[in-house]
């Protein structure tokens, strides 16, 4: 199938193939838009099946972070990219060089952080073959504890989102004894099944790598349960934090969470699960909106870099999922629908 006839195509301004023979570098770069600026997004590495796969994931990927940097106000636009393989045991330094000299000759029009399956230091790799990467603390920031990882930022975000969220559709001002399935433990969910906890909340948990899941029983009193478990809790909140599409035919009948809201990207599967949850009552928060508390927190990395203002930020995320919400209710629409149209009307050319 062409990239333009493709079902995942939706106007993307350009679609880049990466292949390096030396380092066995295969990767894509999607740019969505630019309208409001530069493309910012991470770079994934994951072992897909194919190049179909890795295709598909990308360009969701990259709409995804448009929409998200629209709605988060911010002056960037969307895009993403991916690397082919297994971080764990195909990824070495030429290989993330080889991919950051493929960003650089795009001559800045995209900027790449880290993503699943990479880290700061991968990006630190990236820097020294290109100027065009984000999330890199300076050396003021690293000396004040800041290491350019926009994991905690997005972590935050979820949490406020969470915080919105249990508000509005469960009328509660506090998270003390709500009963939260966290799907995924990476460094996002980790972070936030902490900020849960420290709330009062009650934690459910699950990963493919075991010891994630036994550090948070450990730490966090959470209890553990199957990958294929977790969706069908009889919990107040559901909170996927690993790969998208996990909102789907097969789970939104099985989920009795009042609450979809977590950090993962794309977790409908198609578009029309936005509606499916709305019939069954359950209030979804859309993901592009909860979790962009890391490009909030990569816009403003410099040496100017205030804590108290990448706060007040990353708490408008509340603020942003209520109107949401609000907006939907009254108009009997679907959040996601809604959240597409508030971001659309922000980075559409007039």
């Amino acid at each position: 199938m062409s990239v333009f006839a493709h079902p995942e195509f939706d106007h993307h301004e350009a679609v880049v193939y990466c292949h390096d023979a030396r380092s066995g570098l295969r990767g894509i770069i999607a740019v969505h838009d630019t309208h409001l600026g530069k493309a910012l997004g991470g770079c994934r590495m994951w072992p897909y099946p194919g190049e179909a796969e890795a295709l598909t994931d990308v360009l969701r990927l990259a709409r995804g972070m448009t929409y998200k940097a629209a709605l988060a106000d911010l002056p960037q636009g969307g895009g993403k990219s991916v690397i082919i393989g297994d971080p764990r045991a195909d990824k070495t330094p030429d290989l993330i060089r080889a991919m950051g000299r493929a960003i650089d000759r795009l001559g800045g029009v995209y900027v790449v952080a880290e993503d699943s399956g990479t880290s700061v230091q991968d990006m630190r790799l990236m820097a020294e073959v290109t100027s065009h990467v984000g999330g890199l603390a300076d050396a003021a920031a690293q000396a004040a504890g800041r290491t350019g990882d926009p994991s905690p930022a997005t972590a935050f975000g979820v949490f406020v989102g969470i915080q919105a969220a249990v508000r509005f559709q469960l009328g509660r001002e506090d998270l003390s004894g709500v009963r939260v399935a966290v799907q995924g433990l990476g460094n996002v969910g980790y972070r936030l099944c902490r900020h849960l906890s420290e709330a009062g909340a009650r934690l459910w948990v699950t990963d493919l790598y075991a010891p994630a899941v036994e550090r948070c029983v450990r730490q966090f009193n959470a209890t553990a349960v199957g990958m294929d478990q977790i969706a069908a809790l009889d919990v107040d909140v559901y909170a996927p934090c690993a790969l998208g599409a996990v909102l789907n035919d097969r789970t939104i009948p099985q989920i009795r969470a009042r609450v979809v809201a977590g950090a993962a990207n794309n977790q409908l599967s198609e578009p029309r699960h936005d509606r499916a949850l709305q019939e069954r009552g359950i209030l979804y928060a859309p993901d592009y909106c909860i979790n962009a508390g890391g490009i909030i927190d990569i816009y403003y990395e410099g040496p100017d870099y205030d804590a108290a203002v990448v706060d007040r930020h990353l708490r408008r995320i509340g603020t942003t999922l209520t109107a949401i919400f609000e907006r939907a209710r009254d108009q009997g629409r679907p959040t996601g629908e809604i959240a597409d149209r508030m971001a659309e009307e922000r980075f559409r050319p007039s």
